[in-house]
């Protein structure tokens, strides 16, 4: 048997990871919430709202989103880059709704240099100033710019790996998984905490899902913050006609990531609208200690506020007390 003890290791194998995946359920739940009580308070779960500062007209062909220009019959209005005193302005009222992290994600293949990406710094600085953890998501990017977010305050740059090696070219083939990689050690070089997961639902294996997360195990150190995405198929995308995963699939691949990476804080992200409530407070015991707030995630659904206030009296934690003070 796979041993699991709450030690931070970085010698995971696919396969210790495929057996504790496949573990019974309630065992692996309870292995889970066992190893996520000695490193988390488990009574805290962050909040974080996600803006999309720049929407649509993305060059690269992913086959899960409706922001790539290669998907025409996607229906999605295109959006220039946001003027900064909005995003600060929002940032406020989602700090006064209760939420700790700003995330700010732009539909770009790389970062350019130029008046945009001097408006993005703007926006990090401005949503620091609110004393909020501020994190971007912006493509692929040099040192010269990660350094200048750094200096911005960037509390972590958002960038996922989204499946396996071995699965990825049958999502990505307009970058590839070292291009990931090397945007992921350049930021890391700098300082900036990594928030870096997956998608599961897309056709994948589960011993794909284990190769992604031996990845991001393998990683010295792990990855502060791993967000859990499962698919929410858009219309006009190749992956629009796949069906939805059951949601013990979504309680399984948590509970896997929190016995790998027992310090990271583990994001239940997209697909979480279409979880119930008790499916959420399961991934919640299984390891999960943030998410995504606010009525959508960039482009697509995202459980309400209002059902969000009703999970968390539900669980018996404070709305306000809910956020976490850790850094992710």
């Amino acid at each position: 048997m796979t041993v699991a003890d709450g030690t931070i290791r970085h010698d995971w194998s696919v396969q210790d990871i495929v057996s504790l995946h496949e573990l019974p359920l309630l065992e692996l739940v309870g292995r889970a919430n066992e190893v996520h009580r000695r490193h988390h308070d488990p009574n805290k779960v962050q909040k974080a709202s996600l803006l999309s500062i720049k929407t649509g007209g993305c060059p690269e062909n992913c086959a899960y989103c409706p922001q790539s220009a290669h998907h025409s019959e996607v229906d999605l209005t295109r959006d220039k880059l946001m003027d900064p005193a909005k995003v600060i302005a929002m940032a406020a009222t989602a700090k006064t709704a209760g939420a700790e992290r700003f995330c700010m994600g732009a539909a770009w293949r790389q970062v350019r240099d130029g008046k945009e990406f001097d408006a993005v710094i703007e926006m990090v600085e401005g949503v620091r100033a609110l004393g909020m953890e501020a994190c971007v998501t912006l493509g692929m990017l040099k040192p010269h710019q990660a350094e200048r977010l750094a200096v911005a305050g960037l509390t972590a740059y958002n960038h996922n790996l989204d499946t396996s090696p071995e699965f990825y070219g049958r999502i990505i083939t307009t970058r590839t998984y070292a291009d990931r990689l090397d945007t992921l050690a350049t930021v890391r070089s700098f300082g900036i905490d990594l928030c870096c997961g997956g998608i599961i639902g897309m056709g994948e294996t589960v011993r794909d899902r284990a190769s992604m997360l031996h990845v991001l195990a393998g990683m010295d150190p792990h990855p502060e913050s791993v967000p859990i995405n499962a698919l929410v198929p858009v219309e006009g995308t190749p992956l629009a006609n796949r069906p939805r995963i059951d949601p013990l699939e979504l309680v399984r691949m948590v509970a896997t990531t929190r016995l790998v990476m027992p310090g990271s804080t583990v994001r239940l992200s997209a697909g979480r609208s279409s979880l119930n409530r008790e499916a959420q407070i399961l991934c919640l015991v299984a390891g999960a200690n943030s998410v995504f707030y606010g009525d959508t995630l960039l482009t697509t659904p995202n459980a309400g506020i209002g059902e969000d206030a009703e999970l968390f009296s539900a669980i018996g934690v404070p709305e306000r007390a809910c956020v976490s003070a850790s850094v992710a």
